[in-house]
C-alpha cells in the first residue's frame, strides 16, 4: 500500500462510503500499475484528506474505492515556503520536486536579476504549470497528504512587496554571519519563506532591498550549494528545528 493517489475532492466523504478514481489518475492505476480488486488503495485530495479503503470494482481506466479510514491532517504552522530563483539546466526544477519531497508547503517562481532563463508571455503560464505537475507528482511519491501550491512567477519588487508582517523572509547568503541552524524563528510568526537565488547568486542590489524590507540573511555552511540543493537543504534544517523532522 505504497501508492497515493490524487482526486479532486473528498468532500462529504465518510466511512463505509465510495470514491470514484477516474480521468488520468485512474487510467494510471488500472491500466499502468495494475491495481485489481481488493488491493488497498490510499486516496487523497492535496489539501489534507486522504482515504484507504480495498478497491471494489475497476473499469478500464477507473476504480472505486471503499472507505474504511479517513484521516485528516491539519495545515503546519507555521507553514513553510520556497521562493526559488528560476535557473537554467532544470535546476529550478530539480529544486521543486526535492523540496516538495521534504515538506515545502508553498513554492513561488522568482524571476531574478541574475536568471538565465525567463518566463515571459506563454511561457509564464506554462512554466508555472510545469512546475505545479513536478510538485505534485513529488508529493505523490511523498505520500504527502497536502501538495504545495505553485504561485505565479514574483519580480523583485512583488517580493520585496511581500515581506511583512506572520513572515520571516531567509535569503539563503553563503557569506552571511548568521547560520540557519542558529536562526530562531520569531514567535508567532506564521510562515517561513526560504529565498534561493540563480545560478550567479543574488544581485547585490536585491539583497540590499530585502534586507530593508525585513528579511535576514542566512548561510547554510562553509561551502556554496547549487540553486538545485540549497533550498532543499535549507528546508530539512527547518523541518528538524521545528521538531517535524
Amino acid at each position: 500500500m505504497a501508492s497515493l493517489y490524487l482526486v479532486d475532492t473528498l468532500d462529504g466523504v465518510t466511512v463505509g462510503g465510495q470514491v470514484s478514481l477516474d480521468g488520468a489518475e485512474g487510467r494510471h492505476a488500472v491500466s499502468v500499475a495494475r491495481v485489481r480488486v481488493g488491493e488497498t488503495l490510499r486516496l487523497g485530495d492535496g489539501r489534507g484528506t486522504v482515504v484507504t479503503g480495498p478497491v471494489v470494482s475497476t473499469d478500464r481506466d477507473a476504480l472505486v474505492l471503499e472507505v474504511v479510514a479517513v484521516d485528516v491532517s491539519p495545515e503546519p504552522s507555521p507553514t513553510l515556503t520556497l521562493v526559488q530563483a528560476l535557473a537554467k539546466g532544470g535546476r529550478d526544477e530539480m529544486a521543486v520536486q526535492a523540496s516538495t519531497e521534504i515538506g515545502v508547503d508553498r513554492i513561488v517562481p522568482w524571476a531574478a536579476a541574475r536568471s538565465v532563463s525567463r518566463w515571459e508571455g506563454a511561457k509564464i503560464e506554462k512554466g508555472r504549470l510545469r512546475w505545479e505537475t513536478i510538485a505534485h507528482e513529488a508529493a505523490k511519491q511523498a505520500i504527502r497528504a497536502r501538495v504545495p501550491v505553485v504561485d505565479p512567477v514574483v519580480s523583485t519588487a512583488q517580493l520585496v512587496g511581500s515581506v511583512g508582517a506572520g513572515r520571516a523572509v531567509l535569503v539563503l547568503d553563503p557569506v552571511a554571519e548568521t547560520r540557519l541552524s542558529a536562526w530562531e524563528p520569531p514567535t508567532g510568526v506564521e510562515d517561513i519563506e526560504l529565498v534561493v537565488g540563480p545560478e550567479g547568486g543574488i544581485d547585490g542590489g536585491e539583497f540590499d532591498r530585502l534586507v530593508a524590507a525585513g528579511a535576514v540573511r542566512v548561510r547554510l555552511g562553509d561551502t556554496v550549494l547549487r540553486t538545485s540543493t540549497a533550498g532543499p537543504a535549507a528546508l530539512s534544517i527547518l523541518q528538524t528545528r521545528l521538531g517535524r523532522w
